[in-house]
């Protein structure tokens, strides 16, 4: 509420002077308004949920041979993670074919990923199954990032595998390890 007050404050000598008014106001119900907005939003407002992605595993377990699928290495292609961001590919068994160097991004393995999904589905009617073997030398983004990859292109099948011996001399012989 507002207040106006008009008392003359006294006589002071015998001047006439005009009646100065001097106003105060009350500012609880601003108060009041503020703390029911701030409440308001507060409540009314949706956090950010992190975001996660679902990833299948395959087992570890050996001892049940005949509950693996069999995938014809020809249409599989196999993803090495090295060192400085670096990565790379081959479709078939490793040492048969030769690998590619490549890098992330849409000139890099999304391109290959595209390209050479569309070959082995056109080759064989069937789709491509990514195999990913981060190395020892290989950051945790760059698993994040080519499990991005995989959704960005996707990729129906991928699986994140352990690397083998003759990969990692892939990667020392071309300097990625």
């Amino acid at each position: 509420m507002a207040e106006l007050d008009t008392s003359g404050g006294g006589k002071k000598g015998g001047k006439v002077r005009s009646k100065k008014a001097s106003t105060r106001v009350d500012l609880t119900a601003m108060v009041d308004l503020a703390f029911l907005l701030i409440t308001f939003f507060i409540l009314t407002t949706t956090l950010s949920k992190p975001k996660a992605m679902d990833i299948a595993m395959p087992d570890k377990d050996e001892k049940k041979p005949d509950e693996q699928l069999a995938v014809a290495a020809s249409r599989t292609m196999t993803i090495i993670l090295g060192k400085d961001d670096k990565l790379e590919w081959f479709v078939g068994e490793p040492g048969k074919s030769a690998p590619t160097v490549d890098g992330y991004g849409k000139n890099g393995i999304r391109k290959a990923l595209i390209e050479k999904g569309k070959e082995i589905q056109d080759k064989f009617g069937k789709y491509m199954v990514v195999i990913i073997k981060p190395s020892a030398k290989s950051v945790y983004k760059n698993t994040v990032d080519i499990i991005d990859e995989m959704n960005i292109t996707a990729v129906k099948s991928y699986a994140i595998v352990d690397i083998t011996p003759v990969e990692i001399g892939l990667l020392q012989k071309d300097g990625l390890y």
